[in-house]
């Protein structure tokens, strides 16, 4: 009798290009409903369908809706989409992985953080985290739904990641690495908190808002968004620092090629950030900002698995 080869009869061996297809998209779509939550906080547009969770305004479809109840109501229900999309990577994962396959863990993983991201948004709402809000309470709460922000995303990317390729053996994490990781999040809870200040303190110069940082009477939020520049630069020199250390070692094509994406994404976040600073934060840059910030984290977190 010939054996049959463990490599086709595997379950470990499964690998669907259509999953993975899918999974990049679930990803994407959670990226915009991201970056429509910025024209949120940034239009004031948060308390648009009033202190209501789920409904909007007491209502299932708002009826005469004003713009900010537009632009809240649509962020809402891409976040319902996302709910969708994401609980169907879940049951196609279980079905299509066996137990213990990391595309299916990650699937499940970034199902409970999407749960704990509706709850963190609903949260926004019903604690009236939202237009002139201005506490520090506020500030905490975006904070935490940030960093459960970038979790989803990295949890979703290494869904579609590690669906690619079954066979890969485990990862060795670096320290180095996982440091880039905290240093970003820390950035980007720094960049939360100073967008939430340019947003409820909105200046009509570069010179203003300078004064009002080093003000002894400035508000908090102003007096802390002075630190986002500074922590940026040093993260960003350790990024690029981190990235040429994996292209000089022996990593993969694929590691290599995600490190070159990650120094030229970190140049262009710098580049990205000081014309937000010098055009005073319009709406748009800071989507921009966001994008570019989002795209950045997720090229750390597969070089962190990939290097």
């Amino acid at each position: 009798m010939i054996p049959v080869s463990t490599t086709l009869t595997s379950p470990a061996a499964v690998r669907s290009p259509g999953f993975t297809r899918y999974a990049w998209g679930v990803l994407a779509w959670n990226l915009l409903v991201v970056l429509w939550g910025v024209l949120v906080r940034a239009s004031g547009s948060g308390a648009g369908c009033g202190s209501h969770w789920p409904l909007c305004n007491g209502e299932v479809i708002p009826s005469a809706p004003a713009v900010s109840t537009i632009i809240e109501f649509t962020h809402r229900g891409m976040s319902g989409v996302a709910f969708f999309a994401t609980a169907g990577l879940l049951a196609w994962s279980l079905k299509l992985f066996p137990r213990g396959h990391r595309a299916r863990k990650f699937a499940l993983a970034s199902f409970a953080f999407l749960i704990a991201e509706a709850a963190l948004g609903a949260g926004l709402v019903l604690f009236r985290y939202v237009e002139a809000n201005a506490s520090a309470g506020r500030a905490i709460y975006l904070s935490l739904h940030l960093v459960n922000t970038q979790i989803l995303l990295a949890m979703l990317a290494l869904t579609a990641w590690f669906s690619r390729d079954p066979g890969r053996p485990p990862v060795r994490r670096s320290p180095l690495f996982l440091g880039a990781l905290c240093a970003a999040l820390v950035v980007g809870v720094t960049g939360a908190i100073t967008a939430l200040g340019d947003t409820l303190f909105p200046v009509s110069s570069l010179g203003e808002g300078l004064r009002q940082d080093f003000s002894a009477s400035a508000h908090f939020l102003l007096r802390l968004r002075v630190f986002h520049p500074m922590l940026a630069i040093a993260a960003a020199i350790f990024f690029i620092w981190i990235a040429l250390r994996a292209l000089r070692s022996n990593s993969s094509a694929t590691a290599r090629r995600i490190a070159v994406a990650a120094v030229i994404l970190t140049v262009t976040q710098l580049s990205a950030g000081a014309v937000n600073l010098a055009l005073l934060a319009p709406v748009g840059m800071q989507i921009f900002h966001l994008l570019l910030a989002d795209l950045l984290w997720i090229s750390l977190v597969l070089l962190t698995v990939e290097a």
